[in-house]
C-alpha cells in the first residue's frame, strides 16, 4: 500500500513538472512576424522567431515571473474555453496560448479578448518577446556595430525602467563585457555598468513579480 501511494506521489510529481506553456503571436508585417515563447514550471523558457528556429533563446525566468503566468493561466481553465471577444477591433494578430501537462493538452487562439487574465497573460509574453529582441539586438550591435551599442543598452534601460523586462540576470554578462570594452563610447559603458550593478541587486532582493 505504502509503495502504491509513493508510486502515485512520484506520478503527479512528474505531471507537475511536465506543466508548460506555450504562447505565440502570428501578424505579417510586423517585426518579427511570428514569435513563439515556452515555459514549463521550472522557469524554462524557450524564445523563436520562426516555427523552425534554428538559433532559439533559452533563458531562464525569475520563480516569481514563473508563478504569476501560471497562475494566470489556472485562471483560465488552463485554455480549455475560448477567449475570443468577437468584436469588431483594429486586428493585432492571432495570439495562441497552449496548455500541456501530461497527457492533459488545451489551446486557445485569439485577436482581442475581454478576459483581463488573457490580457495580462498575453502581456507578460509580449514584455518577454520585447526583452528578447533587445537582447538579440544588443549582441548583434556589440559584435557588428559597436556605434549602435549606445542605442542598444538605452533601450535596454527604457523598458527596465517601465518594468517591461523580464529576467534581466540574462543581459549581465554582455552588458559586463560592454561596460569593459573601450571601443565602445564612454556613455554606452557607462550605462551598461550601472544596468548590470541594478540587474545584481535585483536579482539578491528578489522582488515579487507583478503581471
Amino acid at each position: 500500500m505504502k509503495g502504491a501511494i509513493l508510486i502515485a506521489v512520484a506520478a503527479a510529481v512528474l505531471a507537475s513538472a511536465e506543466a508548460r506553456i506555450t504562447y505565440s503571436k502570428t501578424f505579417k508585417g510586423s517585426q518579427p512576424p511570428f514569435v513563439s515563447i515556452e515555459l514549463d514550471k521550472s522557469g524554462h523558457a524557450v524564445y523563436k522567431e520562426a516555427p523552425d528556429d534554428p538559433n532559439p533563446m533559452e533563458v531562464q525566468v525569475p520563480p516569481g515571473d514563473v508563478a504569476v503566468v501560471f497562475d494566470l493561466a489556472a485562471k483560465l481553465d488552463h485554455f480549455a474555453r475560448p477567449l475570443e471577444s468577437h468584436l469588431k477591433v483594429a486586428y493585432t494578430g492571432e495570439k495562441k496560448f497552449v496548455w500541456e501537462d501530461g497527457s492533459e493538452k488545451h489551446e486557445t487562439a485569439f485577436n482581442y479578448s475581454l478576459n483581463l487574465d488573457a490580457r495580462q497573460l498575453a502581456d507578460w509574453f509580449e514584455k518577454f518577446s520585447e526583452t528578447e529582441q533587445r537582447w538579440e539586438d544588443l549582441d548583434r550591435t556589440f559584435h557588428f556595430d559597436k556605434l549602435g551599442v549606445n542605442d542598444a543598452v538605452l533601450q535596454i534601460n527604457i523598458l527596465y525602467d517601465r518594468k517591461r523586462l523580464i529576467a534581466p540576470q540574462q543581459f549581465v554578462p554582455l552588458l559586463e563585457r560592454v561596460s569593459k570594452d573601450e571601443n565602445i563610447v564612454h556613455i554606452a559603458r557607462e550605462r551598461a555598468a550601472s544596468l548590470v550593478d541594478q540587474f545584481q541587486k535585483q536579482s539578491s532582493s528578489a522582488p515579487a513579480a507583478t503581471p
